[in-house]
């Protein structure tokens, strides 16, 4: 007997920006924070281009019938570091260890893109990202400047 294969991951197209979109935006209504799709959240406009095209990545989680109940992106900031952008897990499937494989394979992806650290920004609010995030090594870090719904920032060296 093999395992379920569902939900699975996958890497995502422009084709999944509307179904990514609805999927960030309502966890972000659920922790009362804003979405910015001018500034914060453009990326999810044209997800190839803005991940893709400039040497990252962005993959989502799939159930069976099509529905996005996660994602992740890393966003190159220069060459060897990327940005952890728009992890995200819809609520009903949280608790059930997706989280941590959406953050174990965007470690992977981000070492084998050749990537030597990590950072992320996040709201205090996502209290169980956080916990999350430090449990694989994440550190606070103050850097030069916060996307506008966020308070924290974190990096994580790769090597």
């Amino acid at each position: 007997m093999t395992e379920n294969p569902w939900p699975r991951l996958r890497p995502a197209n422009n084709k999944d920006c509307e179904k990514v979109t609805e999927l960030v935006y309502s966890i972000l209504k659920e922790y009362n924070l804003k979405p910015d799709p001018a500034a914060t959240d453009i990326d999810l406009k044209d997800i190839e281009q803005s991940y893709f095209e400039r040497g990252g990545a962005f993959y989502v989680l799939e159930e069976k019938e099509g529905s996005i109940i996660g994602a992740y992106g890393l966003y190159p900031v220069d060459k060897a570091t990327c940005e952890l952008r728009k992890m995200y897990l819809h609520s009903s499937y949280r608790g059930k260890g997706l989280g941590k494989l959406l953050l174990e394979d965007a470690l992977t992806k981000a070492r084998q893109i050749g990537f030597k650290k990590m950072t992320l920004e996040t709201a205090s609010v996502l209290k169980e990202a956080i916990s999350l995030y430090k449990s694989y090594g994440f550190v606070e870090y103050e850097p030069e400047h916060l996307s506008n719904r966020c308070d924290q920032a974190f990096v994580l060296e790769l090597e």
